[in-house]
């Protein structure tokens, strides 16, 4: 894949906010909605739109790196490492406009092992508190069909669910095709507002042993997409790269699928 994808702004731009609130909308899902006048200029473009979340160190304030054009690594790196903020990626999950600037809601899957809540987003969005800081680097789209797309395959793990939930809302209403979407449990299957041509599948493990992602790609197996489909395939990276290889060899362009890894397991 590029560098840089197609659809990444050219002046990535650095948003500041803090939480309005937090609320545990599914077992696996804590929902943070973060707010602030900078959020006015957010200019949300639907589907798949992500971004850089910041987060301040531990016992630290927030202090972000400086954004020149689409380089900040380096700056990031020379903040001194008990002052660095944590950085993840994430999917907006819903935008608003408010008449003191913006709402924008994050949903981070929250990540459990030998019994205790893991990985510094999750703790930090189940312990959330209203005045957080946060700071959010624009990152624009992934999902990049070609203009002839007759067909959507969407496949994904929890991770991507914010993003398929993104893309199918923002689909034309006349769109085909299947979402394949692999959840922790049953209780994180949703309604989702959806083109009525476009098949949704939900696959939760309820406790089912195995890498996540492994029932998606059995799935996705029974899919025999048209040639000229457009793929997106996201969340654990042996799914996304399974994904990409089982759709290929199912007759479907490289040039045509859209994979990313978003985490190992």
């Amino acid at each position: 894949m590029a560098r840089y994808p197609r659809m990444m702004p050219i002046l990535p731009r650095m948003f500041a906010a803090s939480v309005a609130r937090t609320e545990r909308v599914s077992p696996s899902f804590q929902r943070v909605t973060i707010a602030g006048a900078d959020l006015a200029d957010f200019e949300w473009l639907g589907h798949d739109h992500w971004f850089r979340l910041f987060l301040p160190a531990t016992g630290a304030p927030l202090r972000l790196p400086e954004v020149t054009g689409r380089v900040w690594w380096n700056s990031y790196l020379a903040i001194p490492e008990a002052e660095r903020p944590h950085c993840s990626n994430y999917t907006v999950a819903g935008y608003r406009r408010t008449a003191s600037g913006g709402e924008l809601d994050i949903d981070v899957v929250l990540h459990w092992h030998d019994g205790e809540l893991s990985g510094a987003v999750a703790i930090w969005a189940a312990h959330a508190e209203l005045g957080n800081e946060v700071g959010l680097l624009d990152q624009g789209l992934l999902f990049d069909p070609p203009a002839d797309a007759a067909e959507y395959v969407l496949v994904a793990d929890e991770t991507g669910l914010p993003a398929v939930r993104g893309i199918l809302r923002s689909l034309p209403t006349d769109a085909t095709g299947v979402a394949l979407l692999e959840v922790p449990k049953s209780g994180d299957v949703e309604q989702l507002a959806a083109p009525s041509g476009v098949q949704v599948r939900w696959l939760p493990r309820d406790g089912r042993a195995g890498t996540p992602g492994q029932l998606a790609l059995a799935a996705l197996s029974e899919v025999s997409p048209r040639p000229d489909a457009y793929a997106f395939s996201v969340g654990e990276s042996d799914l996304a790269t399974g994904g990409r290889r089982a759709l290929h060899r199912a007759g479907l362009a490289k040039s045509r699928i859209t994979f990313s890894g978003f985490w190992k397991a």
